[in-house]
C-alpha cells in the first residue's frame, strides 16, 4: 500500500538514523558521523557509517545503504509496512492510508518549499543593492562581515514588493501561493495583494532539515513592531520550530551544548563565537513542543539545554514560566539548566563587548532545575521559621506535583527536601545570630538559657521508640509488602529512605521501582514481581520473621498506615536525637548564640515531627 509522502517525511524528521540504529546496536562517534562493524556481513574493522546530516546509513564493505526505514527492514527482517508501523509506534504516530488527495497535497507542499526558498534568495540579493544599503550598514554595525551575512543567509525586504512578486510570478507561482506562505497579504477583497515584509532585515527560519519555511523581519525605521515573523502556514508552525534548529542538531550530535537565547542576533552572535548549538524561539515564550524538540536534537545523556534569560525581574518571571512548562514533560533522561545574563546585557551585547569568556562564565553559572526550584522557593522565605519552612515546602510540592513521571517527581522532591533539611540543621551562617539583650545590655548566653521541653523525653503513642535500625527497616518493608495500597500515601518517604542493611536496601529500591511503575499491584503480584527479580530468599526471611500486628496481612489499611508512620517517625527522630546530642555538646563548649539557635531549632524540629507546632518552653522562633 502506498503511504502519503508527507507522513513518511514527518516520520523521518522525528527519528534520526542514529537514534534508530542505536536502539538496535552500538555505534561509536567518528567526527560528524557514527561507525560500527556492519550488522549485515561479518567483518573485523568498522565499515558501517551513519550520517544524520545526510539522513542515511552506508556500509563500504557490503554496500548496504538506506534511511531509517530501510535499516529497520534489514535489521529486524520486516517488510516496508511492518518497518513503518514499528517506527511510527516509537514516536506515537498513526499510520494513515494514502489517498490521491493526500498525494496531491504533498506535491503542493514540495512546491511551496521551493517558493519560499526562491524568496530567501531574492532577499539575499536585495541586501547588496542600493535599496539595501541601510540594512547592510545595520548588519555591519552589529559586527557582521560578508562571510557572516552569507552564512546566515541574511537579506533585505525592500519597500516595494513588486520585485519579489514579479520574480515569483515568472517562476510560475500564483498569488494564492504567495499569500498562503505568508509573503503577501490581501488587505481587502478586490484589492491587489501587498508584500507582508517591507523595509526590514530578513532572517530565514529553517526546519530541522534545513529547509527555509518562514522569515523573521527586523524593522529599520518607521512605525510598526520592531520584529515580525511569518504567519503560520502549511510549512510553518511557530510553536514547533526554533531559529537555528538545523545547525543546532548537528552541533548537539558533535557534543556541543544546546543554548536557548531570546532573538535572532543572539543566536548569530553565539554561533560566531563558537556556540553552534544556539537557538531561539520566534518571538514568544518557549512551548512544551519546542522543549521536547530540543531534547530530540541532543544524543542520550546530553539532553540538558541551557536556557538564557535576562537578569532583571522580567527575565526571572520568564524563567519561572519556562520551568513550569518543562516540569510536566520531564522524564528520567532529560533536564534543563537556567542561566541569567548580567543586568542590561544579552548574549549578543555581552559577547561583542566582553568576549566569549564573559558569556562562558554565564553558562558555567547556570542553575540545574533542582537548584532553580530551590532558589525560587526560598525567595523571601526564612527556612528556619515555621512559616518560612511551610511556604518553601508548599512551593516545592506545588511545582514538583506537575511532574507527570512519578519516579522523577519523587527524585526531585527528595533532593529538594534534603536541601531544606540541610539549611535547617546547618545553614546558620546566612541567617544571622539572635541578639540576647536585657536592661543591662547584651550578655553572653549561659547554659541556663537552654530551654528544656516538657515533651523532650515523651514516648510515641504506641510506646517506646524503636532502637534497632534493622527491625525498623524490616517493619517498614513488611507493612508495604502486605499492603501495597499504602504506597500511595507512604511511597514518597519510602523512596527517600536509605536503609543501613544492604540486603534490605536493595529490596527497598526494587519495591519502590515496582510500585512506581505499577501502582495497582496487589500483595501477591508484588511478591511475584520481586521474586522474579531475585529477591525470593530475602522475602522468605523477611515474611517469616515476627512482625507487629499492624504489619501483618490481616491488619486494616488504617492500622497499617498508622503503624508504618509511627515506625517512620521513630527513624527520623533517632537521627534528630543524635544531632541534638551533638548540638548540646557543642553549645556546652562554645556558649555561642549561633549554637544556641541551632539547638533550639533542632528541639523545635523534634516537636514538629511529633505533631506539635510549637512548645512555649523553647521561646519564640
Amino acid at each position: 500500500m502506498a503511504l502519503p509522502p508527507q507522513f513518511l517525511e514527518e516520520l523521518r524528521s522525528r527519528l534520526s538514523v542514529s537514534e534508530v540504529v542505536m536502539k538496535r546496536m552500538r555505534l561509536t562517534r567518528a567526527g560528524r558521523e557514527f561507525k560500527a562493524p556492519c550488522p549485515f556481513h561479518n567483518e573485523k574493522t568498522p565499515s558501517f557509517y551513519v550520517n544524520d546530516q545526510k539522513n542515511f546509513f552506508h556500509c563500504f564493505g557490503c554496500g548496504a545503504h538506506g534511511d531509517q526505514i530501510g535499516f529497520v527492514m534489514r535489521y529486524d527482517n520486516l517488510s516496508f509496512m511492518e518497518a513503518v508501523e514499528s517506527l511510527a509506534g516509537e514516536v506515537g504516530m498513526v499510520v494513515p492510508k494514502a489517498t490521491p488527495q493526500e498525494r496531491e497535497r504533498f506535491e503542493r507542499q514540495k512546491s511551496l518549499y521551493d517558493l519560499v526558498e526562491r524568496a530567501a534568495k531574492f532577499y539575499e540579493q536585495q541586501l547588496f543593492t542600493a535599496a539595501g544599503r541601510a540594512a547592510l550598514d545595520y548588519l555591519r554595525r552589529r559586527g557582521l562581515d560578508e562571510e557572516g551575512i552569507a552564512r546566515f543567509r541574511l537579506g533585505f525586504a525592500p519597500q516595494d514588493g513588486a520585485g519579489l512578486h514579479g520574480a515569483l510570478t515568472e517562476a510560475g507561482y500564483s498569488e494564492a501561493d504567495m499569500v498562503e506562505v505568508g509573503l503577501f497579504k490581501r488587505p481587502e477583497a478586490g484589492r491587489s495583494i501587498r508584500n507582508f515584509f517591507w523595509n526590514r532585515v530578513m532572517f530565514p527560519v529553517t526546519d530541522r532539515r534545513g529547509r527555509v519555511v518562514a522569515f523573521g523581519g527586523r524593522l529599520l525605521e518607521g512605525d510598526g513592531p520592531k520584529y515580525i515573523n511569518s504567519a503560520e502556514n502549511p510549512l510553518f508552525h511557530k510553536g514547533n520550530i526554533l531559529y537555528g534548529m538545523s545547525r543546532a542538531r548537528q552541533a548537539a550530535a558533535d557534543g556541543q551544548a544546546l543554548i536557548v537565547t531570546e532573538g535572532y542576533m543572539d543566536v548569530i552572535a553565539c554561533v560566531r563565537a563558537g556556540y553552534e548549538g544556539a537557538v531561539a524561539p520566534l518571538g514568544t515564550a518557549m512551548t512544551e513542543t519546542q522543549i521536547q524538540e530540543l531534547w530530540k536534537l541532543a544524543p542520550e545523556g546530553q539532553r540538558r539545554p541551557i536556557l538564557c534569560f535576562d537578569g532583571d525581574n522580567a527575565g526571572r518571571r520568564a524563567a519561572q514560566r519556562a520551568v513550569e512548562r518543562i516540569l510536566p514533560v520531564l522524564t528520567p533522561d532529560v533536564s534543563a539548566r537556567i542561566a541569567f545574563m548580567p543586568e542590561k546585557e544579552d548574549p549578543d551585547s555581552l559577547i561583542r563587548r566582553n568576549g566569549k569568556e564573559a558569556f562562558q562564565g554565564v553558562l558555567d553559572r547556570a542553575l540545574s532545575l533542582e537548584d532553580f526550584i530551590w532558589e525560587y522557593a526560598r525567595q523571601g522565605n526564612e527556612p528556619r521559621t515555621a512559616e518560612g519552612r511551610l511556604t518553601i515546602e508548599n512551593t516545592i510540592n506545588q511545582l514538583t506535583e506537575t511532574i507527570a513521571d512519578k519516579s522523577v517527581q519523587y527524585s526531585y522532591r527528595a533532593a529538594l527536601r534534603d536541601k531544606l533539611r540541610a539549611v535547617i540543621r546547618g545553614g546558620f551562617a546566612d541567617g544571622g545570630a539572635r541578639t540576647f539583650a536585657g536592661a543591662a545590655g547584651p550578655r553572653r548566653p549561659r547554659p541556663g538559657d537552654i530551654p528544656v521541653s516538657p515533651l523532650w523525653n515523651r514516648n510515641h503513642r504506641s510506646g517506646a521508640i524503636l532502637t534497632d535500625p534493622q527491625r525498623r527497616e524490616r517493619y517498614l518493608l513488611v507493612t508495604v509488602l502486605h499492603h501495597p495500597e499504602l504506597f500511595q500515601s507512604v511511597g514518597e518517604r519510602l523512596a527517600e529512605a536509605d536503609f543501613a542493611d544492604p540486603e534490605l536496601e536493595m529490596l527497598r529500591q526494587a519495591l519502590v521501582e515496582c510500585l512506581t511503575a505499577e501502582s495497582a499491584l496487589d500483595a501477591d503480584a508484588l511478591r511475584r514481581h520481586l521474586s522474579s527479580r531475585g529477591f525470593q530468599e530475602t522475602l522468605d526471611s523477611l515474611l517469616s520473621a515476627d512482625a507487629p500486628r499492624f504489619a501483618q496481612p490481616g491488619a486494616s489499611i488504617e492500622a497499617a498506615l498508622s503503624g508504618w508512620q509511627e515506625v517512620w517517625l521513630s527513624s527520623e527522630e533517632r537521627l534528630l536525637q543524635q544531632e541534638l546530642r551533638d548540638a548540646q555538646r557543642r553549645f556546652a563548649e562554645t556558649f555561642s548564640e549561633a549554637d544556641l539557635e541551632r539547638l533550639r531549632m533542632l528541639q523545635q524540629e523534634v516537636l514538629t515531627l511529633r505533631g506539635h507546632d510549637h512548645d512555649p518552653a523553647l521561646g519564640e522562633n
